[in-house]
């Protein structure tokens, strides 16, 4: 089903989306089964998207992004994921690599990453969680020491997408133990830095191709590559993760409206008693609910997206729009499954590979409790 786009959108943004949408229906959900079965990295799928300027699609014209809205960019990662979670997935992590220039970087910084990486000749990770610093940044362990020539760069990132695979990292470490979050900087570390080591992609529930690694870390880093001054890591790390609770609201909206939209094609075909399964009074109230979640959902992720395009403060709508969208998706994807019976839960639909790539959306760019601790701290104030 074709989703009605928000108000106030550009021929610019109308057009990328419509684009996005063509590539996502006839390149990218073509290769998903497969790419999750065999748990391969969507290469050749970001690439399609780098033909078209999509891995710059949260970048301005100034660094060779195509100036979308961020009401423009929210729908085509939702066009994206609702073909394919994985290669979202890995999308949407370079957007937090670049994001994070972008925020905190000069323009030297800028225009020495931000080019190539719109035009897909460079691929971002973005590493901040650790193994004992997951919803807390502020309890990284990961340390910038000050030398002669920049800093020393030591410690284990873990979780981070696309890590072995990137041309460049955004890494957030401590620079002064003392100040806590206050003490955290950033820093772009490129692939072949001596000292980073990737280990093995990890074996994960869902977003298979979407691959996930452990980086370490015992690098010396041109003070050229610190990102901002230093201290300015937390700050930019939180701008950053609003951001990307937008696109991972977005990604849970369209991979529920696909599990939504496989529930209706069945519910019209499958006969049941001689009759159509959506005539069944208790399956039309299914629909309703999951329809309406969505339709919730996707009014508050429109609304976070439209603060942030208007430069206004946003941390508050990316929060609630990211709770909701996650939590609700993975209820819309549940009942599509359970609408389709033990077809539902056979590999030959794609309604479990739906139910397991939503999983995670309750857990990463903050778990579903982190974002209610945010909600009620803006409420408190």
């Amino acid at each position: 089903m074709t989703q009605a786009l928000p108000p106030g959108l550009s021929e610019t943004d109308h057009a990328a989306i419509e684009t996005i949408r063509r590539l996502a229906a006839n390149t990218l959900a073509p290769a998903a089964a497969e790419t999750d079965e065999t748990a391969s990295f969507p290469a050749a799928q970001l690439q399609a998207l780098a033909g078209l300027g999509a891995l710059g699609m949260n970048l301005p014209e100034r660094w060779g992004g195509p100036g979308l809205s961020a009401m423009a960019l929210a729908a085509c990662v939702e066009a994206i994921a609702g073909a394919c979670g994985a290669t979202a997935s890995a999308l949407t992590a370079h957007f937090l690599a670049t994001d994070a220039i972008l925020i905190g970087g000069d323009d030297p910084l800028r225009a020495r990453y931000l080019p190539a990486a719109a035009s897909g000749e460079t691929l971002g990770a973005f590493a901040l969680t650790e193994p004992r610093a997951g919803s807390n940044p502020a309890d990284m362990r990961c340390a910038a020491k000050r030398t002669a020539n920049g800093y020393r760069l030591s410690g284990v990132k873990h979780f981070i997408s696309n890590g072995a695979m990137a041309d460049f990292i955004t890494v957030f470490a401590i620079t002064d133990p003392a100040a806590a979050h206050k003490g955290i900087s950033a820093f772009v570390v490129d692939k072949n830095t001596p000292g980073l080591v990737a280990g093995l992609p990890e074996k994960t529930m869902g977003l298979k191709g979407g691959h996930v690694f452990e980086l370490s870390f015992d690098c010396e880093i041109p003070a050229e590559n610190r990102i901002g001054t230093e201290g300015s890591g937390f700050r930019t790390a939180m701008k950053v993760l609003d951001n990307g609770r937008v696109e991972v609201a977005s990604m849970c909206l369209g991979i529920a409206q696909a599990a939504l939209d496989a529930a209706l094609g069945w519910v019209r075909q499958r006969q049941i008693g001689g009759q159509a399964l959506g005539e069944y009074q208790g399956i039309q109230w299914m629909l309703a609910d999951m329809a309406t979640q969505l339709q919730a959902a996707r009014l508050l992720t429109q609304d976070a997206a439209a603060k942030r395009a208007q430069g206004m403060r946003f941390s508050l709508e990316a929060s609630m729009a990211k709770l909701f969208a996650s939590e609700a998706a993975g209820k819309v994807a549940d009942l599509a499954l359970q609408i389709h019976g033990g077809y539902g839960f056979t590999r030959d639909m794609p309604l479990e590979r739906h139910v397991r790539d939503l999983r995670i959306m309750r857990i990463y760019e903050g778990s579903s409790e982190v974002q209610r601790n945010i909600i009620a701290r803006h409420l408190l104030v």
